[in-house]
This record gives C-alpha cells, structure tokens and sequence, in this order.
C-alpha cells in the first residue's frame, strides 16, 4: 500500500477527503486546490489565501518526514499488542531514536479523547493498578529515600471495563482516596451504571456498586469480579517489563491511554484501526518542547 510516497500521499487524501471533493483543512472551505509546484505545500484555499499539506491542522505539523515512515510507524504500532519501542521503530524506519520517540508520542495523541468521558452503559469492572520499577533492581540510594510498603514510589493508574462493549478508559491519579475514585467512575460511567470493584475501602459508598474481598481469597461471586479489566492491566504490565522497560511519570498516562485505546480498536480491521488514528490526530497539536518540559523540570 505505501511502496511509493505518491501511493501513500493517495491514501492519506483518500481518507481525508472520501468523496474526492477537497476541502481546507486550515478553514473547512471546499474551493480548494492542487498547487503544480506541489512542495512543500501541495494544496491552496482560495477563501484563505492559505497553503496547507496533508499534515496541517494535525499533530503531524511541521514534520519533515515523508508520509510513508508516518503510515509505517502508524502501522507498526497498531499490530503491535504491546507497543513498539522507540528503539526499534528507529532501526526500522531509519530515522533517530529521538525522532522515533516524538512520533511515537504524536500517535499517541490520536486516543487522548479517551479521557473526556466514556458514558460506559454497564455493568462495568473498575481498578487500579500500580507502575513503577521494582525496589530490588533500585540503586540503594534511591530505596533509601522509599519509606513504606507495597507500591510506595510507584504512580496510580486507574482504569475501568465495560463489560456490554468491551471497552476501557485510563487515568493516572494522584492518591487513592474516596474522593478521586468517585469522581472517576462518575465522570465515565452512565448514571446508575452497575459497578463491581475489589474491596478497597475508596469505592465504598457508591451505588450500584458490589465488590469481591481479595484479602480473603475472594475473586469471583457469581456476576462480581474484575477480571475483565485485570486482564488488561496485564497487557499494560507486559508492555512495560517487555518494550519500554521504563515509563516515565511524566508520560504514564499518555502509554496508558495508548493501550486503552488500542484495546478499544482491536476488533477492527488493520487498516480501519490505521484509520481511526488519523481521525484522531485531526486538530491536535504536539510539541517537542512540551513533552520535554515537565522532565527538565
């Protein structure tokens, strides 16, 4: 499909443009063009004055790679369950590992609506589950600074499954209180949802709500139980110890919403899926130096 950059650049515009009647993507105006001259801008607005190119008004703006390594990447990344690594992806499209890391991280971008609300209809399983490396493979001077037991240094992630479409929604949370576990099965679930948890004591008091005592050996009582989404936490874990090795906490979130909203496409077909993600990348921006921002901090 993209063994040209003229078959790609054909597939990315008949994706934008379906019904083959071009339109801006600066100003949504239809009386747009094909310039001769083509490079780097191969489209103009007559309403707008404006030049713009597949990748305008897109998280891949300002990229000077060619559209094929960007279907390539994209491809990779979909068939790959639990994720491609910025290292591979770099020897593959021979391109720098620094290069691979940024596309990587606009890809990403594609499922950050993830965040906005699910209105999962139910029942749905909700947990948590912690990220982090592990204390022994620690330098002693950073197990000094731990204090505590279990996950103390790791970050929060907390997740839930709607058992009806199979769906998931991620959010990296701060603590493990009462507070911020409500407002999270509120805000992606639809309004007197059935909710099945474990028993940690921060889903207590929500409605419709029915839990399994883990501490005791309990993990299934008839319809109760947290499988669904344990299982993807798994997947989570094997991306983690398998491909990154590492994720920062700066980033948690946006791998997290990567493997939620790869889950979430898996029934699709391959290039539907590689479809779905530039649907996504429309209207989004990313920059370099935002994503380093919070690291040098």
């Amino acid at each position: 499909m993209f063994a040209t950059e003229a078959k790609a650049r054909k597939w990315f515009e008949t994706w934008l443009w379906p019904d083959g009647e071009m339109s801006c993507l600066l100003c949504g105006s239809v009386d747009a063009y094909r310039v001769k001259s083509g490079k780097p801008m191969p489209y103009r607005c007559r309403d707008c004055k404006q030049y713009f190119s597949i990748k305008s008004a897109t998280a891949l703006k300002d990229s000077k790679l060619s559209l094929r390594k960007w279907a390539w990447a994209i491809y990779l990344e979909m068939t790959s369950l639990k994720g491609v690594s910025s290292m591979k992806l770099h020897r593959d499209l021979g391109v720098t590992q620094k290069t691979a890391w940024f596309m990587l991280h606009r890809i990403r971008e594609a499922f950050a609506d993830l965040l906005k609300g699910a209105d999962m209809e139910g029942p749905v399983e909700v947990d948590e589950t912690y990220v982090g490396g592990r204390r022994r493979n620690m330098p002693k001077s950073k197990r000094r600074e731990l204090t505590g037991r279990g996950p103390v240094g790791k970050a929060a992630v907390i997740g839930m499954k709607d058992r009806k479409t199979n769906r998931v929604v991620v959010k990296v949370i701060d603590d493990k209180s009462a507070e911020s576990l409500h407002a999270f099965v509120n805000a992606h679930r639809r309004k007197g949802a059935k909710v099945y948890t474990d028993d940690a004591r921060g889903y207590k008091g929500l409605d419709n709500h029915e839990s399994v005592n883990h501490s005791v050996g309990e993990y299934v009582r008839e319809m109760a139980h947290t499988n669904g989404i344990e299982s993807f936490w798994s997947m989570l874990k094997r991306g983690y110890t398998g491909v990154y090795h590492r994720m920062s906490v700066d980033h948690l979130e946006r791998y997290a919403v990567q493997f939620a909203g790869r889950h979430n496409v898996r029934d699709m077909d391959t290039v539907d899926q590689m479809q779905h993600v530039l649907a996504g990348l429309v209207g989004r921006r990313l920059m370099y130096n935002d994503l380093i921002e919070k690291e040098a901090a």
